[in-house]
């Protein structure tokens, strides 16, 4: 009878461990998947993003030096010596005399021009542009009217600025001649916007690749294989491989846009952004063998304890001994010790069934009082979690606007996390503390913050106002949480359309005084003396009266105080207090009033308007 016994149990066990197993290996692989995908996907988008985010820099950083051109352009074509080399009579004596006007502009070509287009004087960095070719391209370049032009000569190119010389006032319009100052789309200059775009770049003079900032193996792939750029073209991200390396693509078109145009794509390396992938399968893959190793010690250990069912029956025994009807005690199965545990459950049942059946009326009186609390407390910044998250799934967000959408979605979590924690201080009548130095002015601008982020209260005016350095030592946390709970009372309080609700900061002797005033109708007569006791509501549909029992304890913790100080039709005033200055550890200190603790500063008046 006992080795049949035995080998039931290892049957029964062996199942239970090879069911668990197989549930554990499915669910890790398919987390694995998931995330590998996820990653990959976002990837791909925080890459495509970039990509955009270049070619914005890029365009900025374009124009900031197309202006600086442009001036120097401005500034040259105005000084007395170069106006005077243009009136001299010979081409070789303007080039002579313009030498020393070349260095100082920081250009890579430079070309004067009689009115009619004759080039009389051209200096380059580099050999590429002749003077017949300048004066060509001067040529269709006055056909048009604009800022700019694009040169193209010997596989050079340049954007050059025209500038008229004029002799006099311009107003005169007496032209001596045309100053043509621009630089050059170099090796140089490819490298430099490529550091500002943080990504390889490449540019294209109509369908001749130019300059590009690849290997040599890419750059020569690049050439042939997207030989005319059209491939490339438009700035939504395209895949692109060259090599055996995968890169995303953006094509901007620059100024200014004439054809032939000139084109530059941004290029970033998505193999290479995708390297710490491969760290990250690894890991995953290591802490799913881990988990699949851990799951299977832990379902041994726990298929064992299935096979115990006498030991747990004592434990049962033994805990009705010390009083505990609630133990656990198993009854699976059918046979002898299965028997007994059902009688023994019967028998507990019977002796404890009047005093559970009390225990747990009111245990379920009390649970349903404080889920309500909870529910009406918590309401508001659940509302904010799912209207942030529901904005974040919006495609065209910045990443400011993201950041502050993560940053609303993180207060609200914390102002939850901070309620559970108060109900628990206040449950548990103990004091909880982490206080830091700092203004109480700080934490009420946060507070209003946080309650005018809430649609129902957006045309309530909030205004606050502050007398007096206010610097102490106090929970920030659990202050803000004070006047949280008390500003959402009185914006609910007062009309939506004229309520005004104003928050007065002041330094007195030994203590901040903090005033909530508000235009409402009042606190009803009914509830004035018992305001701060617990469960203590009136009006409030899903409100059962903890908030100012919460509330009053935060500030005696600190201290302080809390109390009614006016109700009336039209202005109701909660005066709240905190202890001017306290060490970390709660000792009193008092100082002087308008004394800042911090930097000794005198207090000043401020009011800040909503």
């Amino acid at each position: 009878m006992p080795s049949r016994e035995r080998s039931v149990q290892l049957r029964l066990q062996t199942k239970f461990l090879l069911s668990l197993l197989l549930v554990i290996a499915c669910l890790t692989i398919a987390t694995l998947w998931m995330v590998r995908r996820a990653v990959r996907v976002q990837l791909r988008q925080e890459i495509a993003a970039d990509l955009l985010n270049s070619i914005t820099v890029f365009r900025d950083y374009q124009r900031e030096k197309e202006i600086s051109l442009e001036q120097a352009a401005e500034l040259l074509a105005n000084l007395p010596n170069l106006k005077a080399a243009m009136t001299a009579p010979d081409a070789l004596t303007i080039q002579d005399a313009s030498s020393e006007i070349w260095r100082l502009a920081p250009s890579d070509v430079f070309v004067l021009a009689k009115p009619s287009g004759k080039v009389v004087a051209i200096h380059t960095s580099t050999p590429g542009i002749t003077r017949s070719l300048a004066e060509s391209l001067l040529a269709d370049s006055l056909k048009s009217d604009q800022q700019s032009y694009w040169w193209y000569g010997d596989n050079h190119l340049y954007q050059v600025f025209l500038k008229p010389v004029y002799s006099g006032p311009a107003k005169d319009e007496i032209v001596l001649g045309i100053l043509c100052l621009g630089h050059e789309i170099s090796s140089q200059f490819a490298l430099e916007r490529s550091r500002v775009a943080s990504s390889q770049v490449a540019f294209y003079y109509d369908r001749t690749l130019i300059v590009s900032t690849l290997p040599p193996a890419h750059e020569f792939e690049l050439r042939h294989r997207y030989a005319d750029g059209e491939q490339l073209s438009g700035e939504e991200p395209k895949e692109v491989y060259l090599g055996n390396e995968q890169f995303l693509a953006s094509t901007v078109t620059l100024l200014p846009s004439v054809a032939p145009y000139v084109r530059m794509t941004v290029l970033k390396s998505y193999d290479k952004a995708a390297v710490y992938l491969d760290s990250l399968n690894r890991l995953l893959l290591g802490l799913g063998g881990l988990a699949i190793v851990a799951g299977s010690v832990l379902v041994f250990l726990i298929s064992t304890t299935f096979t115990r069912p006498l030991a747990n029956l004592v434990a049962g025994v033994r805990a009705l001994e010390k009083g505990d009807f609630a133990y656990p005690v198993s009854s699976e199965g059918g046979d002898e010790v299965a028997e007994v545990t059902n009688a023994f459950d019967k028998m507990r049942s019977n002796l404890s069934r009047t005093q559970s059946e009390l225990i747990e009326a009111e245990r379920l009186a009390t649970i349903g009082r404080m889920a309500s609390s909870i529910s009406h407390d918590m309401r508001h910044p659940l509302t904010a979690v799912v209207a942030n998250a529901e904005f974040l799934s919006y495609p065209d967000l910045d990443a400011p606007q993201r950041e502050e959408l993560y940053r609303e979605i993180r207060n609200a979590v914390n102002q939850m996390t901070d309620l559970v924690d108060s109900l628990l201080e206040f449950a548990q009548a103990r004091e909880s503390l982490h206080r830091v130095f700092g203004r109480v002015e700080d934490a009420a601008e946060r507070t209003i913050h946080m309650v005018r982020a809430r649609s129902e209260f957006r045309d309530i005016k909030i205004s606050i106002v502050r007398d007096g350095a206010c610097e102490t030592w106090f929970d920030e946390k659990k202050v803000e949480r004070v006047l949280a709970n008390v500003l959402s009372n009185a914006c609910e309080a007062v009309d939506k359309k004229t309520g005004q609700v104003l928050l007065d900061v002041r330094e007195s002797k030994n203590q901040i005084e903090i005033r909530i005033t508000d235009n409402g109708p009042g606190v009803a007569e009914a509830i004035r003396d018992r305001l701060f006791q617990p469960f203590i509501s009136h009006g409030k549909r899903n409100g059962i009266g903890l908030g100012l029992a919460i509330c009053q304890k935060i500030l005696q913790d600190h201290g302080g105080d809390a109390q009614l100080e006016c109700s009336a039709a039209g202005k109701t005033v909660f005066r709240f207090t905190l202890p001017l200055v306290v060490s970390r550890d709660g000792e009193f200190l008092p100082r002087r009033c308008g004394e800042s603790a911090s930097n000794g500063l005198s207090g000043e008046s401020l009011d800040k308007r909503a």
